[in-house]
């Protein structure tokens, strides 16, 4: 998941909403079995039997492979229209809500949309990003190896099959910056949120708590648009 770079530092306050976009974002029945043998009075007969079990049980592991593969959800849904109006006014006022989609190579495997705004000296951005694993077994590694690396944070409980949210404060010249950032598993799909805010007037950045509710606000919703836009019938 890519890290979102930091608002601009305190000459942005001087800027309108459309430099601080420009510089933004550039920034996944168990085998057939083989018939048993039935008893019967002739040798010849028992052979046969025998022969035919042997071959039942020789070929009864390719029916397991599509397993491998199997999955909830076949792709991605439209990531700008996930969540609700008042969520992202909520969350970045002055925002527009249709919000802007970043290019993908694959838009059936990966999508994201972003909002961000200055209101005031109060500037905040948010994505959201869906990406479809070929597998519930890909989705779980790459949801591991990422909370891993992105360690101090906590579970969500209630989201999808597993949730994690962690928040972070930088500092660049002088400027506060805290960000949050929320994955969700959910079968072969993984959900991630980026939330963050900084305050050019104070250099202060927004609290632990309101980044971190944000950004699950914004993950409860995105869930419920991938069950609703990506599941297959």
């Amino acid at each position: 998941m890519p890290s979102l770079p930091l608002p601009l530092a305190l000459t942005a306050r001087l800027l309108p909403v459309a430099v601080l976009a420009s510089a933004g974002w550039a920034m996944s029945s168990g085998p057939l079995a083989a018939a048993p043998a039935t008893s019967a009075g002739k040798s010849a007969q028992g052979a046969q039997n025998t022969q035919d079990t042997a071959s039942g049980s020789s070929g009864s592991t390719s029916p397991s492979a599509p397993q491998a593969t199997a999955k909830a959800y076949s792709g991605a849904p439209a990531p700008c229209t996930a969540l609700a109006k008042g969520t992202i006014t909520s969350l970045v006022p002055g925002a527009k809500t249709d919000g802007k989609e970043i290019p993908s190579t694959d838009s059936t495997i990966r999508r994201t949309c972003s909002w961000n705004a200055l209101k005031g000296f109060d500037y905040r951005w948010l994505d959201v990003t869906f990406e479809i694993m070929d597998s519930e077994g890909t989705a779980q590694k790459t949801y591991t190896q990422r909370t891993t690396e992105k360690s101090g944070g906590g579970p969500v409980p209630g989201l999808g099959d597993a949730g994690y949210s962690v928040v972070n404060l930088t500092t660049q010249d002088k400027q506060q910056t805290r960000e949050g950032v929320v994955l969700i598993r959910s079968s072969n799909a993984l959900v991630s949120v980026t939330y963050n805010g900084s305050d050019f007037e104070t250099k202060k950045a927004p609290g632990t708590d309101e980044i971190n509710k944000g950004a699950i606000k914004a993950a409860r919703d995105a869930v419920a648009a991938l069950g609703n836009g990506g599941k297959q019938s």
